[in-house]
């Protein structure tokens, strides 16, 4: 009786002991399981095109404020950083994206040269920008500053001077806005 006693309390202990075991053996799996490295795989790859773009700030009227707003648009750096301050222009001449953005400089626009010289941009556009203009004080104030907002937002540049078909001492037609002097961004 004392034998089968033993066999009993022997038979209980190897029991208990390969149930632990298998727990821990369990348990080992599971933490493996979960440092397990596993790669990534993003749903879409990002294009070489994607990598090379950059986001500028391009400045139009809002059409239901009549102030002007940044519209954000994304072009290639190489662009950018070959003629930075002409591709500005031509976004700009091209006018928004938005619908609820309007172009404010004048239909037939060209620019004719842009150079940066101490801080100042120089550009000269053609006469279509004064001969095609609306009018108002309050529209070509938003046409200047649609320029040198854009402009500016470089670092470079400190100040815009507007210059039409080469004259510096140019104005719009009403004379209230004379080019003669660089215009600074104002917020």
């Amino acid at each position: 009786m004392k034998n089968k006693k033993i066999l009993v309390i022997l038979i209980i202990i190897i029991i208990i002991l390969g149930l632990v075991g298998y727990f821990i053996n369990a348990q080992i799996k599971k933490n493996k399981e979960q440092n397990k490295i596993t790669e990534y795989v993003p749903e879409e790859e990002i294009t070489l095109e994607q990598l090379r773009q950059t986001t500028v700030s391009l400045y139009f009227k809002q059409k239901n404020t009549n102030t002007l707003v940044p519209e954000p648009r994304k072009i290639d750096v190489k662009e950018l950083t070959k003629i930075p301050y002409e591709t500005l222009m031509k976004l700009l001449l091209e006018g928004p994206k938005s619908e609820k953005l309007e172009k404010v400089i004048p239909e037939g626009t060209k620019l004719n040269k842009i150079e940066l010289k101490k801080g100042i941009i120089y550009i000269d556009l053609s006469k279509e920008f004064i001969e095609n203009h609306k009018g108002t004080i309050e529209e070509e104030t938003l046409t200047i500053y649609s320029i040198v907002n854009t402009l500016t937002s470089l670092n470079e540049i400190e100040a815009v001077k507007i210059q039409i078909d080469g004259k510096e001492d140019a104005s719009f037609k009403d004379n209230a806005i004379k080019f003669k002097d660089p215009f600074v961004k104002r917020d």
